[in-house]
């Protein structure tokens, strides 16, 4: 609360180098709040877009992996999976955006020629390798769609703690300090004149005072003046 300010010239001035300083944060935060925003809305178009990619690999994925089976036999299919030597590699790195730290993940081995899948020419076929390319493209989707869903996530997270922020300058502590602002230079002022006052009240006192004085000092001079002189 204001009353709680001791009005003093040197809390004043605290108070207004904390309102400068509140005033520069909140626009900063604002500025850092609209471009995270601007960012994140790049991000979701983004993720629309990788989401869009995912449903329509995996429909694709799904379409060849059962056209597979119908045609060379469940067994088949599975023992082609079975086959494989090399799995993907994951690997994951970090970038900042905006001053917030979102993952970059890279893969590798995850697109494969016909030799490194391991079931050889032989014992293979046009739709198990069909099956085996779809399914290669929904797992590079799947990848990138968590990296841009993460970095999303985190991007919508730190926007709401910047948004708390600004709001918290905005609503809680700049309008306290303004508060403890006006009511100091209030009572400053009123101290002013009450100084004022007094000084006038003194000064009128003494110049009463001086003139009682000098009126004082006229009479005994007029006094002596009319004394009469002494009979011969």
């Amino acid at each position: 609360m204001a009353k709680d300010v001791k009005p003093t010239r040197k809390n004043l001035m605290a108070i207004e180098d904390r309102i400068d300083l509140s005033e520069r944060g909140h626009d900063t935060l604002e500025q850092k709040r609209d471009g995270l925003i601007m960012e994140f809305m790049d991000i979701l178009d983004q993720a629309q877009d990788v989401r869009s990619e995912v449903s329509a690999n995996y429909e694709t994925a799904q379409r060849t992996i059962d056209m597979a089976r119908a045609m060379e036999g469940d067994v088949a299919v599975r023992g082609a999976a079975a086959a494989l030597k090399e799995h993907p590699e994951i690997t994951t790195q970090s970038k900042n955006i905006m001053g917030v730290v979102v993952p970059q993940i890279e893969s590798s081995k995850v697109k494969k020629s016909l030799d490194e899948r391991g079931y050889g020419l032989l014992g293979s076929s046009a739709r198990i390798d069909e099956a085996a390319d779809a399914y290669e493209e929904l797992l590079e989707k799947v990848i990138l769609a968590a990296e841009v869903e993460t970095a999303m996530k985190k991007m919508l997270t730190e926007i709401e703690t910047t948004k708390r922020r600004v709001n918290a300058l905005e609503f809680t502590l700049l309008p306290r300090l303004y508060e403890n602002q006006e009511y100091i230079e209030q009572k400053l002022e009123e101290q002013e004149r009450e100084e004022i006052f007094r000084l006038k009240k003194i000064k009128a006192k003494k110049e009463d005072e001086e003139k009682a004085e000098a009126e004082e000092a006229a009479a005994a001079a007029a006094a002596t003046t009319e004394e009469p002189e002494p009979a011969d």
